[in-house]
Order: structure tokens, then sequence, then C-alpha cells
């Protein structure tokens, strides 16, 4: 029991920071806005909590900012797939670079290419890939090096022991 309630403390923890940062770190990226810190948010709770838990915080994070009207419906997509794909190579792996790849390919190529009909859908955008795929690449990259970088020296302090 004590387990699951540190692991549910740590998702909210990592959703709460994915919501606030957003707000607090972005910039432009072609005719998107790139969220770095949902990426980094994805790599560190792929690595310290596994896939499962990865993309439950990436979706609730999602659900959140557009409810908050602070984000839009092409975060769930990318956010899920880059976090689902992040912690299933680091758990198949166990290399920290693995997740950071798996993020940036989920999210960024992945995702952005899903992102293409979702958003015509949806939200009635005839936008192509093209238009996508480099605006998610930049923001994952960023995010998710910043991830790597974070989770590398949290696993070495200890802070997250048997999580």
């Amino acid at each position: 029991m004590h387990h699951r309630t540190r692991v549910l403390t740590i998702m909210a923890v990592f959703i709460a920071i994915g919501v606030m940062g957003a707000q607090l770190l972005w910039f432009p990226a072609g005719i998107a806005k790139a969220y770095p810190v949902q990426h980094a948010v994805n790599v560190m709770a792929a690595i310290t909590l596994g896939p499962v838990p990865a993309v439950v915080i990436a979706f609730m994070t999602g659900l959140i900012r557009n409810l908050l009207g602070l984000g839009t419906l092409i975060a769930f997509p990318g956010g899920m797939i880059g976090a689902c794909l992040a912690g299933i190579l680091y758990k198949r792996f166990g290399h920290k670079m693995l997740a950071v790849i798996g993020e940036v390919v989920g999210t960024g190529v992945i995702g952005s290419l899903l992102a293409v009909p979702y958003a015509n859908l949806l939200m009635g955008s005839s936008l192509g890939a093209f238009v996508f795929l480099p605006s998610f690449l930049v923001s994952s990259i960023s995010g998710a090096c910043i991830g790597w970088f974070v989770a590398v020296r949290i696993k070495r302090t200890n802070v997250l022991p048997n999580v």
C-alpha cells in the first residue's frame, strides 16, 4: 500500500510540473509553440516510474491543460505516444538515453504524423505533416534532453529509491 501511495504522489507531482511548467517555459517553434517541460516530464516519468504511469501522467497533464484552456488537443497523441515509447525502451534496455530517443521518436515523429488526421478530424485544421514535424521535433528534443539531465541527477541522489 505504501508503495502505491508513493507512486501516485510522484505522479501527481509530475502532473503539476507538466501543467505549471508549460506556462513558465515555452518558445515559438514554427507555427506552433514548443513546450519542452512536458517532454522532460515524460522522460523523467518513464525512467523513474515506467511506461504506464508515464502515459497516465502525459494524459492527465494534457487533460488539465485543455480544461484550463492552456493547451491544444494535439498534446494528447504526441505526449502519450512519446511517454509510452520512452518508458518501454527504458524498461526493456535500461539505458536512460533510450528513453530520450523514445520520447523524440514517439512525439517528434509518430506523434506529429498522428497529429495531422487528429487535427483535421477534431480541430478542423487541414495542416500537413511537414507543419507539425519540425515543431514537434524541436520541442521533444529540447525537452527530452532536459528530462534526461534531471533524471540522471535524481537517480544519483537516490531521492526516488525503489520506485
